[in-house]
């Protein structure tokens, strides 16, 4: 295997490392091209030992009490955090998320995420009575977490923190993509009291690993964030055992800048939440909706804003966006530039060539696109990088059909008169809406409509998810 400070020597399970039997897959930094890591390329046999010990380890966890369970997601978040800076340096090796988001979102949040899920113990109504029956919320059994390789911490916090509330085990595939975070994060299981068995690692690739997590019949709950189309292969296969599938997937957010609006509030705003983590966000706002006669007034605006953004070196502390996730990814990037100046869209900012003096690794300019057809595939394909497609509509109601006219429906965004722009998120077909930038909530649900999934992420609705409610008679 590759000699790395991000070795990966075998699987984890059962509270210890166990050699994987199929050869090996590389961890490829983006920014290099060099292989930093390689991790197991895990099999079939490999889950069903992984799902063996978790459901040997669920009656016991799932024994304990609701507060027990908190008391250990505490040190979970406190161990996190105190792992800031290894599991940051970790997360840019392998996916090339710039230095200082990687601190601040990639570990900031999903130690905040812990915290919110442990307060949620003591007032969760675990039991109630409703008449003569008494309602008894449980632990779903074994839940199978398969994540996406943009966020690689915060995917599997927002599935193992409310999985481990509840009761359940958890056996866990990483993006093989970005497989490094999940050793640090078991460590820190291990070091907070999870005991051995509750939370299992195998990796692999989606083919095979994901296929057996998802088609295990001893597996209670799929939890999977990452693509549509690889959230309806799941959903397929899953079916067969009629097992609960919680799906986060693609997004395509508009963002919504009405006449009322503080305008280069409106597009500054914009501009980061479709080039935050170099676009890689199913949250993101790559569309920006503007009334036609403003335009050229927001073109301007966006233009000033994504100078800013510097695209270098994710290492480097004065980097906005780094490299995107992989090679094969940058080449979709760039694909979708060239179709979308081939297609008649007016290229104001970016392009499809390599940024100035990035001659290798993974790397595309930022870049905006103006007088965008909303049908056009730039418009309606999860771009999935630093692409902001600018829109002009005539009317508010043809700005609220453009937002709807997707088939995602996860988040966006209005700017506006306040309650003029609350009027108007409350027309949008989406699982989130910021109105006028409104902060992060980790106690708010986080989901989508249509093909963006279903099921809700963070507080007492995420907590739900990996629950089974029983109706007891007396």
């Amino acid at each position: 295997m590759t000699t790395s400070t991000y070795a990966v020597t075998g699987h984890w399970i059962g509270g210890k490392t166990v050699a994987g039997s199929a050869g090996t897959l590389p961890v490829v930094n983006p920014a290099t091209g060099e292989v930093v890591a390689e991790t197991p390329a895990g099999t079939a046999d490999d889950v069903d030992s992984a799902v063996a010990v978790a459901r040997a380890a669920f009656p016991a966890w799932a024994a304990t009490t609701p507060q027990h369970r908190a008391d250990v997601l505490r040190r979970l978040g406190a161990g996190l955090a105190a792992r800031t800076e290894e599991i940051a340096q970790a997360i840019t090796a392998e996916m090339g998320s710039p230095i200082g988001m990687s601190r601040t979102a990639q570990v900031g949040f999903p130690a905040a995420v812990v915290e919110s899920v442990a307060g949620l113990a003591e007032g969760f109504a675990w039991t109630e009575e409703v008449g003569n029956s008494l309602i008894v919320r449980e632990p779903i059994g074994v839940v199978g977490a398969i994540t996406p390789w943009n966020f690689p911490l915060q995917q599997i916090v927002s599935k193992l923190a409310p999985s481990l509330l509840a009761g359940n085990t958890i056996v866990f595939k990483p993006s093989e993509n970005a497989p490094l975070t999940a050793r640090l994060l078991a460590d820190a299981a291990a070091e907070a009291g999870v005991p051995a068995g509750v939370f299992n690692i195998v990796y692999g690739t989606g083919a095979v690993v994901g296929e057996a997590i998802s088609a295990h019949p001893d597996i209670d709950m799929i939890s999977f964030t990452g693509s549509t189309r690889a959230g309806q292969r799941i959903s397929a296969v899953a079916a067969a055992t009629v097992k609960r599938v919680a799906l986060e997937l693609g997004g395509k957010g508009a963002n919504i800048i009405l006449d009322d609006a503080d305008l280069p509030t409106a597009v500054t705003t914009g501009v980061l939440m479709a080039f935050a983590n170099g676009g890689q966000v199913c949250g993101a706002w790559p569309r920006m909706l503007v009334p036609a006669s403003r335009q050229d007034e927001v073109v301007e605006l966006a233009v000033q804003a994504a100078k800013q953004y510097t695209v270098g070196d994710p290492t480097d502390e004065a980097t906005r966006i780094g490299p995107m996730a992989s090679e094969a990814h940058r080449q979709k990037v760039v694909g979708y530039i060239e179709r979308g100046s081939a297609d008649g869209a007016r290229l104001v900012f970016g392009g499809p060539d390599r940024p100035e003096g990035l001659t290798n690794g993974a790397y595309v300019r930022p870049t905006i696109f103006a007088d965008v057809d909303p049908s056009s595939a730039i418009a309606q394909e999860e771009i999935f990088g630093p692409v902001l497609t600018i829109i002009p509509y005539a009317d508010e109601e043809e700005a609220v059909a453009i937002a709807n006219g997707t088939l995602y429906g996860l988040t966006s965004g209005v700017f506006g008169e306040p309650e003029h722009a609350l009027a108007v998120a409350r027309r949008l077909r989406v699982g989130q809406v910021d109105v006028n930038a409104g902060h992060w909530n980790p106690l708010a649900p986080f989901g989508g409509y249509k093909q963006s999934g279903n099921g809700r992420e963070f507080g007492r609705f995420g907590l739900e998810e990996f629950l089974e409610t029983k109706s007891i008679q007396r």
